[in-house]
């Protein structure tokens, strides 16, 4: 007998009231606890993807918690790890469920079970209430308000660089402007320890809309200039953020979609890694399509240097991804936008499907 989906958020009226047009980026007490206390599993301690090992903060992990990775909820989640390493996520993703009040944990009212499912994966209850005391006592015999206490600093600027160098306001404005969807509220729950596994989801309740993106720091490259840097932290967070408002008039235009796109060879390099992730016409599309709007971003928001520079990087990385025909597909989309430039993106996929069955 398949398992009865259980609700995921509760949406109420003070929840709504309060964070409706508002974006947040935070760095959580009790999803860090869980992140550190994955990173010192075995599983954690041999997986440099799902952990990031580089830099102090990690060291200053080890330093403070592997004294304790032989406490049995350690072990319990390294099990649970090494049954699948979606867990990770199980776990994790379902920290928003709890929050600390005091030494313990209670449960959020508006984050019930937030992640049930990925992939084929399904659990049918939420690991954080199912061991909150163990968790709680691991919390305490480690001290863990302490450090997290001394790291604020630190993850005060994480989340001011966030801000300052990928403008999620300013993407949300945008996009808000372009497009007909609308979206309610943005959360970035961030972790010094996310390195590969990261992920955006959407949460839909009494007709409020919010998007959780679960992304690592931004990437500062001290071999970018200070602009190249902000192009590429924007495209990395943008390309996330406009599936939301790309999927949509995705939907409507299938039909069209397939038939522009029925030749995959033209658009997909299947030789290369990752593609059997875009199995069918409307993902190739739509892939096309987040990176091509971020070019259009970039040509309203930023100088014509800028623009080529980001539109260049995004041509060449798509051909390195296996889609080959970015340029084609850009200039399409240009074109269509300065002849209609009044227009909602959503009401140029017509148009644009015409030019690129050509």
């Amino acid at each position: 007998m398949p398992a009865i989906a259980q609700k995921k958020v509760n949406f109420d009226q003070s929840f709504q009231q309060k964070n409706n047009g508002k974006s947040r980026v935070e760095i959580a007490p009790v999803k860090e606890l869980l992140h550190i206390m994955l990173a010192i599993t075995k599983t954690g301690l041999d997986n440099d993807d799902m952990v990031n090992q580089k830099g102090t903060y990690y060291q200053d992990v080890l330093k403070h918690f592997k004294p304790f990775d032989n406490e049995p909820i350690i072990k319990t989640f390294d099990s649970l790890l090494n049954v699948s390493l979606y867990h990770y996520i199980f776990i994790t993703g379902n920290a928003m469920t709890h929050d600390f009040a005091g030494t313990k944990l209670k449960a959020n009212p508006n984050y019930l079970f937030p992640a049930q499912a990925v992939a084929k994966l399904t659990v049918t209850t939420n690991p954080v209430a199912t061991y909150k005391d163990q968790i709680a006592a691991f919390a305490r015999k480690s001290n863990f308000q302490k450090f997290y206490k001394q790291h604020q600093a630190y993850y005060k600027q994480l989340i001011t660089e966030y801000h300052a160098g990928a403008n999620l306001d300013r993407q949300w404005k945008w996009l808000e402007q372009n497009f007909k969807t609308r979206i309610n509220n943005y959360l970035i729950l961030c972790s010094p320890l996310i390195n590969g596994l990261n992920y955006t989801t959407k949460f839909e309740d009494q007709d409020f809309t919010q998007i959780l993106m679960v992304l690592p720091p931004l990437d500062n490259d001290p071999a970018r200039t200070a602009r190249q840097n902000e192009l590429f932290n924007t495209r990395v967070m943008f390309t996330e953020i406009d599936h939301n408002y790309v999927g949509g008039p995705s939907q409507t235009y299938k039909k069209d979609i397939d038939s522009a796109f029925k030749d995959r060879l033209v658009w997909v390099n299947d030789k290369t890694d990752g593609t059997y992730a875009y199995p069918n016409p409307l993902k190739v599309f739509d892939e096309y399509m987040t990176y091509g709007v971020f070019v259009l971003y970039c040509k309203d928001q930023y100088d014509a240097a800028s623009y080529q520079e980001a539109r260049k990087d995004v041509i060449t990385l798509m051909a390195d991804r296996g889609f080959p025909n970015m340029e084609r597909f850009v200039t399409a989309l240009e074109n269509v936008r300065a002849a209609a430039p009044d227009q909602k993106i959503d009401d140029l996929y017509p148009r644009l499907l015409e030019l690129l069955k050509q």
